[in-house]
């Protein structure tokens, strides 16, 4: 795997480092070819052991992402299987 993965970019913001700002680029060959995905990364405390939450800023059109920009729940893995 790589680090940081290819067409994945993020950094905290200015002023509190516990939110960070992301973008995906769309992967070639796929619906999201060209697109650019904005997303909001917001850390608690209890990270590690608790995951941050993860935000679209962009609209997304994807089964997965719901209208107000949060990703399903059901998606994000268990730490144990890390």
């Amino acid at each position: 795997q790589e680090d940081p993965p290819t067409g994945v970019s993020g950094a905290p913001t200015d002023n509190n480092i516990m939110i960070w700002n992301a973008v995906i680029f769309g992967p070639h060959d796929t619906p999201f070819e060209d697109g650019t995905f904005k997303l909001t990364i917001e850390f608690t405390e209890e990270y590690p052991n608790k995951p941050p939450t993860v935000r679209f800023v962009s609209k997304m059109f994807h089964p997965n992402v719901y209208a107000d920009g949060g990703i399903c729940r059901h998606l994000a893995k268990p730490m144990e299987s890390y």
